[in-house]
């Protein structure tokens, strides 16, 4: 998938009404293909992150962008999973910090637990692609409410809610 022409191929077989946009299932159908399994609210979020003209469906140009999130997350996760097929909690961390996600100790562990479907603190590279997706939800929605760029942010209850609403999976 990593030239344009592929991704193109691609992009027109799963947007089988020929409309110039694919649905999260229609993603999601794609993403399988390969072998790459994510519950459909995870596919919405992809979305979600890269749905640029916001109409809830996802275009050539942002199923590029995705695609190139994506090439870097799975470049990382193959970096360190040493043939295994899984990461363990220091290889996520390393792993999150070459994509360039420091978080401190709390709340590493607590997106590790949230993530690791198997409860067996081994993380496969699904569980991995939506640790990326929901942090860089959750930093583009920061970004949003930090105009200042200082790094904090103060918010209401409304802008909270709005912010979790925003970020789940």
């Amino acid at each position: 998938m990593e030239n344009r022409v592929t991704l193109q191929e691609w992009f027109d077989r799963v947007d089988s009404e020929k409309s110039g946009n694919i649905t999260a299932v229609q993603l999601k159908e794609a993403l399988a293909v390969g072998n790459l399994q994510f519950p459909l609210s995870v596919v919405h979020q992809m979305i979600r992150m890269y749905d640029f003209d916001r109409n809830g469906t996802m275009n050539f140009q942002e199923f590029v962008a995705l695609n190139n999130f994506l090439l870097k997350v799975q470049h990382a996760f193959s970096d360190l999973e040493r043939g295994r097929g899984f990461l363990v909690p220091d290889d996520v961390f390393e792993a999150l910090v070459k994509i360039g996600f420091k978080l401190d100790s709390p709340a590493f562990y607590s997106v590790c637990e949230s993530f690791d479907q198997s409860k067996n603190g081994r993380l496969r590279l699904d569980d991995f692609i939506s640790i990326c997706i929901f942090l860089q939800s959750a930093r583009n929605l920061f970004n949003s409410f930090d105009t200042a760029k200082q790094g904090r942010v103060t918010l209401d209850l409304n802008q909270f809610v709005y912010c979790t609403a925003n970020c789940r999976i």
